[in-house]
């Protein structure tokens, strides 16, 4: 096979960062300007294609020839600029791309990024001064601007400036390609890629009149709030978002001194009895501007296709080490969740008074729109949506990985119907109870945060967070737990409380002794009841630890997964044959591991500290994807065309036919690998032509 290196620079008036790769090469100014390109190791060709010509007969025959594998950096946007632009559509089969590649192995997905991590010189004037000409030729000028755009014959030195700039992108590319590891790059992978594309392409149907009117209706909400801030403030701060302001006025009004205007720090204070009324009609005001953005609603109506479709919403490995699918442009990874008992009647209902011209009618509009974001995905004419989803997946993968059979066992007898929901297993397991007695109520939510946040060798700090996030009183549950718990677990908590306090641990410093114990009663009642977990965190330290020590062989890390270290890389094997990956990885003199990457956090690329729930956490959500994963390819050859995977959800649109059903798709779905003999799986979803919270 051929390998042909591509690369090109284009000119739109249209704004790629809004409207995305697939209506921004639809806008009638598009045009590619530039054509870079090598094929294998020759020198690369530079072609001036400005004036919409098209590309020279030689690059036409490599991109026709169905023995040349081209391979681009993020190659969806070549794809797509390559058949709007010249008409040439080069199957996806023959397509590679370097950023995928790198993101497959953990690595950040800028080519200039990768280049520098993998040991190629770095340029910090050249990038700079690149980005300056792009800014420059790739853009329309500012509207403040005389000229509209610059051109080769507009600023001559700049543009063979740029053409030079150009050139270099081919030989980067080609040397990127071949520093990166393959290993989760070939064979199924790169099908599911593949597939991914074709996904991609395909976008989904949206209704475009709700977000119009939906965007309507929180403009004019936004308006009544500002006027009701600046009658309530008398004109001294000019709206909810002037966050300063607020927190400066409250404090020289009335006394108030708050830390910040998060959501979760406002609606605490709401609940302080003393605060004076003034106070909570600011933070009511600051609470309801701020419970949705129109952001998702704006990206619906500025990157949906003309045909009514949104594309390229998916990218494949977005969510680095694990792989599983990030968001782009309307982020569907992150949709907010509907309030309870929101169902499809609701949805209806909400969604025609939108249309209605719901503005000013009265009403939590903000929560409304909030509310209706999962609506705007629709089936097109002729077909449905069919929507699955696995049931608990990173939990049973979880219990799986450790060989915790109970565990194992309660989610075989819950899916065949004679057991009782894991999270009221789960809290009966740690306080030695019948399940039946643990009811709907406190008990079970315990039990929920409980399996959440305590899976991964979560303490106490992480169980809170799991509290919050499911909006537990802290104080009820403190109670509950000192009125029900063994003694003998209350104070051996007490005592945690003491060491940690002297040890001026941060969860001491901000939580009352009593919630601080019974949170920790709770951690340590789950690590008791799931022995082969607590064992799993061990063996993942331990196996890896040895594995950086000695290079080269491999050591186990628990009943399912196995650590190597090969050349600059840790990789530890999935059950599924895929691999997370860690580069430069270490252990201190103190057995502290730690590897480079990008950290989640600041978004940069440094050294990351880890530890053996971490790690464990990694492969579960890792080889919880792959479970997806699997299915995918299955549902689409049954005719299931899938639009979107949503963390562990696959949302199809088939023919609108009796023959497309939610069982059979939650069939397709929970049929094991042939590498997970034993995972118990369960799916579950609904059909209808609009999407919605099941």
């Amino acid at each position: 096979m051929t390998t042909l290196y591509f690369d090109c620079e284009t000119f739109s008036e249209a704004d790629l960062k809004t409207a995305g790769t697939h209506r921004y090469a639809e806008h009638e100014s598009t045009e590619i300007m530039l054509a870079q390109w090598a094929i294998g190791d020759e020198e690369p060709t530079v072609e001036d294609l400005t004036g919409r010509k098209m590309p020279s007969a030689a690059l036409q025959a490599h991109l026709a020839d169905p023995d040349v594998i081209v391979i681009a950096h993020n190659s969806a946007f070549d794809r797509t600029l390559v058949r709007h632009c010249w008409g040439i559509d080069v199957p996806v089969e023959r397509w590679r791309d370097t950023m995928v590649k790198g993101l497959a192995h953990g690595l950040p997905g800028a080519l200039g990024k990768v280049g520098v991590i993998l040991g190629l010189p770095e340029d910090q004037q050249k990038d700079k001064r690149g980005k300056a000409l792009i800014q420059l030729l790739c853009k329309p000028r500012p509207k403040n601007s005389t000229l509209r755009r610059a051109t080769q014959e507009t600023h001559p030195n700049e543009w063979q400036e740029f053409v030079e700039y150009s050139r270099q992108d081919a030989p980067a590319m080609r040397a990127i390609d071949r520093r990166l590891p393959v290993w989760n790059y070939r064979a199924g992978e790169l099908a599911l890629w593949h597939l991914d594309q074709t996904i991609n392409d395909r976008g989904f149907a949206v209704d475009r009149a709700l977000a119009l009117a939906a965007i309507a209706a929180t403009d004019a909400e936004k308006a009544r709030l500002k006027s009701e801030m600046r009658v309530a403030t008398d004109d001294l701060v000019d709206g909810p978002s002037k966050r300063d302001d607020l927190l400066a006025f409250i404090l020289a009004e009335h006394g108030v001194d708050l830390p910040d205007m998060t959501a979760d720090t406002l609606r605490r204070r709401l609940e302080d009895p003393e605060l004076p009324e003034g106070v909570k009609l600011l933070i009511s005001i600051r609470l309801e501007s701020t419970k949705t953005s129109t952001a998702k609603y704006q990206a619906l109506v500025k990157a949906t296709s003309a045909d009514g479709r949104l594309r390229n919403t998916l990218q494949f490995a977005g969510a680095l080490r694990t792989a599983r699918w990030a968001g782009r442009i309307f982020q569907p990874q992150n949709m907010p969740r509907p309030t309870e008992g929101f169902d499809e009647e609701l949805q209806e209902l909400a969604i025609e008074a939108l249309k209605g011209g719901y503005a000013g009618a009265g009403g939590d509009v903000m929560l409304l729109t909030s509310n209706c974001i999962r609506g705007a995905i629709v089936a097109a004419p002729g077909r449905k949506l069919v929507v699955a989803d696995l049931a608990n997946i990173e939990g049973r993968k979880l219990a799986w990985l450790a060989g915790e059979e109970w565990k194992l066992q309660a989610f075989r007898d819950f899916d065949a119907g004679s057991g009782h929901d894991l999270y009221k297993v789960a809290y009966a397991r740690a306080f030695n109870m019948d399940p039946a007695d643990v009811g709907k109520g406190m008990k079970r939510q315990i039990g929920k945060v409980m399996e959440l946040g305590l899976g991964y060798e979560g303490g106490v700090a992480a169980f809170v967070t799991f509290a919050a996030v499911y909006k537990m009183d802290l104080e009820q549950l403190a109670d509950a737990v000192h009125s029900t718990a063994p003694k003998d677990q209350i104070a051996r908590a007490y005592g945690v409380h003491e060491w940690a306090t002297k040890k001026e641990m941060g969860a001491t410093k901000t939580l009352p002794k009593n919630v601080y114990v019974a949170c920790e009663v709770l951690k340590h009642a789950w690590r008791e009841a799931h022995p082969m977990t607590v064992a799993l965190w061990k063996a993942a330290k331990e196996g890896v630890s040895a594995a950086i020590a000695n290079p080269g062989i491999t050591f186990d890390m628990g009943p399912r997964l196995r650590a190597q270290v090969d050349g600059a890389w840790l990789r530890v094997r999935l059950p599924s044959g895929r691999y997370l990956c860690y580069l430069q990885p270490k252990v201190d003199e103190a057995g502290q591991i730690s590897y480079m990457g990008v950290n989640q956090y600041t978004r940069q690329w440094g050294r990351i500290k880890t530890y053996g729930g971490k790690l464990i956490e990694n492969a579960d959500q890792a080889s919880s994807r792959d479970v997806l994963a699997a299915s995918m390819p299955k549902a689409e050859a049954a005719g299931y065309r899938i639009v979107l995977t949503v963390h562990d959800e696959l949302l199809t649109e088939p023919d609108d036919l009796p023959c497309y059903t939610v069982d059979a798709l939650a069939a397709l779905m929970t049929a094991n690998p042939p590498w997970a003999d034993g995972l118990p799986l369960a799916a579950a979803g609904f059909e209808g032509h609009r999407y919605r919270k099941d």
